[in-house]
């Protein structure tokens, strides 16, 4: 039940839309409610948040040279300057009229929607030259702990030494930076390659502390609040490249932790030849790709890929004549040409809410970020069902799992067939370094093994290129810092859903039966795909079992 205030304030709100709604049809100008359309992130960063307040107007949406303007009061001097502005660009300007409270909230987007705007990123410019020295001397984690000791505290800014933990963390392909306060001193670690790896235990406590003060202030954070969960970015210019850090800092037994990740958009200009798919499956994908409905989803755990892979399959579809719209939590990587929208629960503006009225703004491709509650999977499936290409991931082990977990969310199974065209699962597993891999002897009952598995292979796969195998062992050199692995690669199963799974789904077959009739048609599983990477030389076998377990899907 609404309390009184809660009814006061929804009694000011329906009071503001309709004297809003009046002014737009004695104006004869369209009126809008934006409490929960989509803000368009290249529409908002056409006009600045200074000059959007100050003007009382808002860019909501764009397509080719076509912008919509929200606007409080066309006859504004402010306005009128704006508009004008937009005009002189080479803009088409489709101005509504919308109250002070729905201003508001598009206003309060930019905090999330936009590097290119003011928002909750601060920033760091460090010079180019200076980072590039630094990653040349930064080539281990031993070399980070020793610049790191040998820094002077006393005659140097704090800024400084950021510098230094950053620049390490590029100069070792560092997915995250973790500072984890103990007793005494503080843990600093890196995630390299999915794993942690220690550079120092013994970072002073005071150092910490400066350090804490100085990201906190670089993402706008809250410096005197220790004891609550704060969120933030900031942006790091190296001249010809920015890269972002997403910070994540919460309170714990000794101090505040602090997780870094760092997004380099290189990351993502990854082509899909580059994500590591067979010529076979690469053929799969680019002719689902090429239908103009149904949905592509993709499951793995975190940390598995399904972004890259997904912002790949976005960029390969992208084009003047497509109108591509994402919602995302949070939006990691900008994608040029693409209007991405961030959820924001304190506006309402969910996964759900979000889909259902990116509908309404006539989308060809729609990218969500997770499907997780009914109501997110049953507009994602009529999305499909309704000549939309959707692009998607759902929690599952593998490709037909993915099935049961939507007949959990409360999908129909006779909706999922005709809705769905791929499923991906997907992992990432380590390369092996290519200057010290060294290659393994292979026992003859393990040779026999493998030719095997070859012979079985479903006759898609081309099996000439798996005839002269070798198996390699990681070793480690200075160049991949010890480990014997150097950088990720995908590995993955694709299950179409073909004519004869869905009459394996309307007769109500499950995850078992699904998994065994798509290998009958051509699937082969993550661990098939990764043991054709350990047998071309690009893994080991021990990574491969750490990643999908015993090889009990081979024998």
């Amino acid at each position: 039940m609404l309390n009184q205030d809660a009814i006061l304030v929804k009694i000011r709100k329906e009071a503001e839309e309709r004297d809003a709604k009046r002014k737009a049809e004695k104006l004869n100008v369209p009126y809008l409610d934006l409490a929960l359309l989509p803000i368009e992130t290249d529409a908002l960063s056409l006009v600045s948040e200074d000059e959007a307040r100050e003007a009382q107007i808002a860019a909501i949406e764009t397509k080719r040279n076509n912008v919509v303007l929200v606007v409080f009061d066309l006859s504004n001097p402010k306005t009128k300057e704006q508009i004008e502005k937009l005009k002189s660009k080479g803009y088409e300007v489709k101005t509504f009229i919308v109250s002070i409270a729905s201003l508001n909230r598009a206003w309060d987007f930019y905090k999330y929607v936009s590097k290119k705007t003011a928002s909750l990123t601060g920033s760091i410019n460090i010079n180019e030259e200076r980072i590039i020295s630094l990653e040349k001397k930064l080539i281990n984690l031993e070399a980070i702990k020793q610049e790191i000791l040998n820094f002077d505290f006393r005659n140097h800014p704090t800024g400084d030494i950021l510098e230094i933990i950053f620049a390490g963390a590029l100069a070792n392909r560092a997915s995250d930076i973790h500072f984890e306060p103990e007793e005494k001193n503080t843990r600093l670690r890196y995630r390299v390659d999915g794993d942690l790896r220690d550079v120092m235990s013994d970072l002073g406590s005071d150092i910490y502390r400066r350090l804490i003060s100085r990201i906190k202030l670089l993402a706008n954070l809250k410096i005197n609040v220790g004891d609550k969960a704060q969120d933030g970015r900031i942006t790091v210019d190296c001249g010809s490249k920015k890269i972002e850090l997403r910070i994540a800092i919460a309170p714990s037994e000794f101090g505040e932790v602090i997780v870094m990740r760092v997004l380099d958009s290189s990351a993502i200009n990854l082509s899909l030849q580059d994500l590591g798919f067979r010529q076979d499956d690469l053929n799969v994908i680019k002719t689902e790709l090429k239908r103009p409905n149904g949905m592509i989803l993709n499951t793995g755990p975190t940390g598995s890929g399904k972004t890259t892979t997904l912002y790949a399959f976005l960029k390969h579809k992208n084009s003047p004549e497509s109108k591509i719209i994402t919602i995302e939590d949070p939006i990691e990587y900008h994608l040029e040409g693409i209007e991405q929208t961030q959820i924001n629960p304190g506006a309402d503006y969910t996964f759900a809410n979000g889909l259902r009225s990116m509908m309404r703004q006539d989308p060809d491709i729609i990218l969500i970020g997770e499907i997780r509650d009914k109501e997110t999977s049953g507009i994602a499936i009529q999305a499909a069902l309704t000549g939309h290409l959707v692009f998607s991931t759902v929690h599952a082990n593998n490709a037909a799992g993915a099935i049961p977990r939507l007949m959990d969310l409360g999908i129909k199974n006779t909706s999922i067939g005709p809705a769905t065209n791929l499923i991906i699962a997907q992992r990432l597993i380590k390369r092996l370094c290519i200057d010290c891999k060294e290659k393994v002897v292979i026992a003859d009952e393990m040779k026999q093994f493998l030719e095997k598995f070859i012979v079985n292979l479903p006759d898609r796969v081309d099996k000439n290129n798996y005839k002269d195998f070798n198996i390699y062992k990681a070793i480690g050199c200075e160049k991949c810092g010890g480990t014997g692995y150097k950088g990720r690669v995908g590995i993955y199963e694709l299950l179409r859903i073909t004519k004869d799974i869905e009459e394996v789904l309307i007769k109500g077959g499950g995850e078992l039966q699904i998994r065994d009739f798509a290998k009958k048609e051509g699937m082969t599983t993550i661990q098939e795909d990764g043991m054709l990477k350990v047998i071309n030389g690009i893994t080991s076998l021990e990574e491969l079992e750490k990643i999908t377990g015993p090889l009990e899907e081979l024998g």
